[in-house]
């Protein structure tokens, strides 16, 4: 079973979960009080004995468990809750192992987990459970679900698959709306391992129960120390499982992401970050054939440093990357998300400009050159300042992606020769 359970790796309660952890108890105490006021008598034909032991056990199974590093406490105390359906019916199963539920989570108090987390987690866990009892318990018994259980025959196992499934069905459907009321990320919530141990606690249960109703007291005591031990195994077994789980997650993750930085490093370009050449000439030929096919407006610009030889000779070649690197955030900053921006050559960028006309290009390379010219160089070492001059091109039917840089390249020459600091299109 799947209790919600605060840990490191999962955010604290938020106040929608906190109010939908207190309307679910609200709910299940009053379906509850209906129920035994309907009933009229609480343990009918049992003892306060069977109360206080499946309280106890219902406590020691859901302390048998293992923390999911996302989805919260899996516990084997689907073990005590089938047990007492088939021992007690589901009325009394129900106040039983909610009061259970509600119990066990003041324990984290002592973990210095915040008090409203616990109070929360405590009213969730005992409202869920209570109420997933009460329905799974009476369907099996509308069904004709036998309790107390003495034997098993064929119509019998169906129901009793039935009772687990529904159980498990309705717990699924509870924490769903949790994770669903606090925004969390469910991917990974249904799983093969939880159900298969899920669908195990009810085998055991049905065990339980048959022993309980039928063998000696000795004989029962036996057992549950026999199924006690398994179920310990199977705790590290399940806890062992998901450490390995988390570091092949880990080492997955991380191989991503060095995947991700290897890939950058084959499209960008190490001095300033900018896409690199060789992305460039890919994404200028798609974007050619695809303005070949859909007629749209597709502009590019060739833009230089003016005299970048100069500061480098004059000042450093470490001063002459400063300045690289500064003219590619301003344009990178000033672009639209929409535009491409590469460094082309040396000192040369290459800027896209997709479903962009002649006009507005101009205006956008305009702005970019104003702002490179009036950025405070001499903060970079350039107290003459640096400028720059674009060459602009619109797509004209040129018959390759070459062709057309060609174009840009000529606007840029002119603009270079007409002077320099200046945007030729």
């Amino acid at each position: 079973m799947q209790d919600a359970e605060p840990s490191p790796l999962i955010a604290p309660w938020t106040r929608a979960e906190t109010v939908y952890a207190v309307a679910l108890f609200a709910v299940a105490l009053s379906v509850l009080g209906v129920a035994l006021v309907q009933r009229g008598a609480i343990l009918p034909g049992h003892g306060a004995d069977a109360a206080l032991f499946f309280v106890c056990y219902g406590l020691f199974t859901i302390s048998i468990g293992y923390q999911h590093p996302k989805f919260g406490y899996y516990s084997f105390d689907r073990v005590a809750q089938v047990a007492s359906i088939l021992v007690l019916g589901p009325i009394d199963a129900a106040w039983i192992n909610g009061l259970a539920s509600l119990i066990y989570p003041w324990h984290r108090a002592w973990r210095s987990v915040p008090l409203r987390n616990v109070a929360s987690a405590s009213l969730n866990n005992s409202g869920l459970m209570t109420l997933i009892i009460l329905a799974s318990g009476s369907l099996y018994t509308a069904l004709g679900g036998e309790y107390p259980l003495t034997s098993i025959g064929g119509r019998s196992a169906v129901l009793l698959v039935v009772l687990v499934l529904s159980m498990q069905a309705l717990n699924d459907l509870g924490m769903l709306g949790l994770l669903r009321v606090g925004r969390r990320d469910v991917a990974g919530f249904f799983n093969a391992f939880s159900y298969a141990i899920e669908l195990g606690s009810g085998a055991t249960a049905v065990l339980v129960a048959l022993i309980y109703n039928t063998m000696p007291t000795a004989a029962f005591a036996l057992l549950l120390a026999v199924l006690s031990l398994g179920m310990l195994a199977l705790q590290r077994f399940a806890a062992m499982r998901h450490k390995l789980e988390a570091i092949v997650e880990e080492r997955t993750r991380n191989l991503r992401e060095k995947t991700r930085e290897l890939e950058e490093q084959v499209i960008r370009d190490n001095l300033t970050k900018l896409f690199n050449r060789r992305y460039a000439d890919d994404l200028l030929a798609e974007q050619v054939e695809r303005t070949k096919r859909h007629a749209q407006s597709f502009t590019i610009a060739l833009a230089d440093i003016d005299f970048f030889k100069r500061i480098n000779d004059t000042h450093s070649h470490a001063t002459g990357d400063a300045v690289l690197r500064r003219v590619a955030e301003i344009l990178a900053e000033r672009c639209r998300k929409t535009d491409v921006v590469a460094r082309y050559g040396g000192e040369e960028f290459l800027l896209c400009f997709p479903h962009t006309d002649l006009r507005h290009a101009r205006l956008l390379c305009e702005q970019l050159r104003s702002a490179v010219e009036d950025d405070p160089w001499a903060e970079t070492g350039v107290a003459a300042g640096v400028t720059i001059s674009f060459g602009i091109a619109e797509y004209r039917g040129e018959s390759s992606a070459d062709a057309f840089v060609s174009s840009a390249d000529r606007q840029l020459y002119a603009a270079k020769h007409a002077g320099r600091n200046r945007v030729v299109a």
